[in-house]
């Protein structure tokens, strides 16, 4: 017959009082855990603007309208198009000039209810490319209108004959600005401009807006801010932000003093998901463009 050790009964015990102890203080942890927990969702599920709620999840409103209602500006009706010309190297420098006499002379003539608001050679990004942005004040009636006009115009279509000539390819988008970002005004130079394309995944474009409506505070600073634009037609879903820069370096020295600006970081946070891709061009103002 076997007998259990005073010492090993001692061990046995104090095995199961330090356990007992472990398990108690987890329980315990666990409860007040669970009561902050709770707690916490009481205290969010109360307002849509809940602290706990917004830590992991950012609340976007309900699409009530379309993203043309919700995020351009309502004081105007302006429609912009914004045209992508690719041009045989060789005849770069005959299109500038052809295009800057047409140009002129829709500008002089004010029968026609459209402006170039600038006129771009790619110098960084797609070679041999030209980039031109119009207005169309009026919106689609006025697109409309100087559309049926230039198709009378004998004089027009002699140049998209000779035009054409010149041309490898080339597309169009139109689009409308955004409301918080700046209406591009004609400026003096010498500027060399960027203009930056983002891809969005689709439903995105109503969180992207509402986040760049707060960052574009912290570049205003040295005036490089252009203008900002959405499509209506051609690719969806597709952002355009033009900038303005003395240099590259200028460039360079902007964009870095912005991380230094408080807000600038959360922008970038949560816009960089809603992306699928991006794009950046440098572009030098062609003698006839408005932006210098």
């Amino acid at each position: 017959m076997s007998c259990t050790s005073p010492c090993s009964f001692l061990s046995f015990s104090f095995f199961y009082i330090d356990n007992f102890w472990v398990f108690m203080f987890l329980l315990r942890a666990f409860v007040k855990l669970s009561f902050i927990l709770f707690l916490c969702r009481r205290f969010s599920e109360s307002s849509d603007k809940g602290w706990f709620r917004s830590l992991f999840v950012h609340k976007v409103d309900a699409r009530k309208d379309a993203h043309s209602n919700l995020l351009s500006k309502k004081e105007t009706s302006n429609l912009y198009k914004i045209q992508f010309h690719n041009v045989k190297p060789e005849c770069l420098e005959a299109y500038n000039s052809l295009e800057a006499e047409v140009q002129k002379r829709l500008h002089e003539d004010q029968d026609y209810p459209c402006e170039v608001v600038g006129s771009w050679n790619t110098w960084y990004g797609e070679q041999d490319q030209t980039v031109h942005l119009w207005r169309y004040r009026g919106g689609y009636p006025a697109l409309t209108d100087c559309l049926q006009k230039l198709k009378a115009n004998k004089e027009y279509l002699e140049f998209r004959k000779e035009r054409a000539k010149m041309l490898l390819s080339r597309r169009n988008e139109l689009l409308l600005e955004f409301s918080f970002w700046n209406e591009p005004l004609p400026r003096q130079g010498p500027n060399l401009y960027e203009m930056r394309t983002y891809y969005l995944k689709p439903g995105t474009m109503i969180e992207w807006g509402n986040r760049w409506a707060r960052a574009i505070k912290h570049r205003q600073e040295n005036n490089e801010a252009v203008g900002g634009f959405f499509t209506q037609i051609g690719q969806l879903y597709v952002v355009h932000h033009l900038w303005a820069y003395e240099s590259l370096q200028s460039r360079e020295e902007t964009r870095n003093s912005a991380w230094r600006k408080e807000g600038w970081d959360v922008n970038v946070y949560y816009t960089v998901p809603l992306l699928q891709s991006m794009e950046s061009r440098i572009m030098i103002p062609t003698k006839s463009s408005p932006l210098q």
